[in-house]
């Protein structure tokens, strides 16, 4: 099925059968200029969870003219602009809205310091609304609860993400973090996933920039494990630097225990422990 865009007709490209005359169009509208023309510009941001009014407010523009485009005189000017003042105050009157709109400010540098999607960012924004409306920010810091609610949404998503990764991104402790995160899951009863150790093995292969040969056998690996259930209770991120471990020196790749631990945020103990447990479970 095909849609014409200049007749608004959705038709069968094969038969040319012609199911909808006229379809709606559900973009955001278009503003057009004095002489009719279309100016291609949008009439506003989309509506958003991660901005502090969902992006429904209103907002007087700048530009200093009438409907005619005729200059406003100086006492209009200074009205316009009195008018701005206001309803900029009007929109950070209450306390919940400042506090957001300090949080999605964060929550901006967050998603391009770590490289989020726009669904990581949204559920993120959605489980912070909800833990400010259940009280669980106050007496607690706004970089601590959101970093837990972005962690939480990684978790979720099942975006390889440690706790490291986000404390270090926000600037707060690891243990301020976790807390805040295991709070987060306790009261807003939140199902998260197990994190995947093929997932975290993937992130650990690219920093280090392994082969794919490397990546296929350190999986192999992997999978054999889950299997026989080695890897239950143990760190996903430990297991995954082990695997790739094994495999580089099953294929002669000079790279140490170091540099893995440098690349998967796990210490080179941990990896000489799951390393020697896989070995001797797996027979390698």
């Amino acid at each position: 099925m095909l849609t014409d865009g200049t007749t608004s007709e959705r038709f069968c490209s094969c038969c040319g059968y012609v199911e909808s005359e006229q379809i709606e169009d559900s973009s955001p509208e278009r503003r057009f200029s004095k002489d009719g023309h279309d100016d291609k510009s949008r009439s506003g941001i989309p509506a958003s969870l991660a901005i502090h009014d969902m992006g429904l407010a209103t907002m007087i523009g700048q530009s200093n003219r009438d409907a005619m485009g005729k200059p406003l005189t100086s006492s209009m000017r200074y009205s316009m602009n009195r008018l701005r003042t206001w309803d900029s105050r009007s929109q950070m009157h209450e306390q919940m809205d400042r506090n957001l709109k300090h949080a999605f400010t964060q929550l901006g540098k967050l998603r391009d310091k770590l490289v989020l999607s726009d669904a990581i960012v949204e559920k993120a924004a959605y489980v912070y609304r909800k833990a400010v409306a259940k009280g669980l920010v106050r007496g607690r810091s706004i970089e601590g609860v959101l970093a837990a609610a972005v962690y939480a949404s990684c978790r979720d998503a099942e975006t390889p993400r440690t706790l490291n990764d986000v404390a270090d991104a926000i600037n707060i402790k690891r243990k301020n973090l976790s807390k805040n995160y295991r709070l987060l899951v306790h009261e807003l009863d939140l199902r998260i996933p197990v994190v995947n150790s093929v997932i975290c093995m993937s992130k650990i292969a690219n920093n280090l920039g392994l082969s794919e040969k490397v990546k296929r056998d350190a999986l192999a690996v992997l999978k054999e494990a889950n299997g026989m259930r080695l890897t239950a209770g143990k760190d996903p991120m430990g297991m995954a630097a082990s695997a790739l471990y094994i495999s580089c020196m099953k294929y002669d790749v000079d790279i140490s225990q170091r540099q893995i631990a440098l690349a998967s945020g796990v210490t080179e103990v941990t990896i000489r422990n799951r390393y020697k447990d896989l070995k001797k479970s797996l027979n390698l």
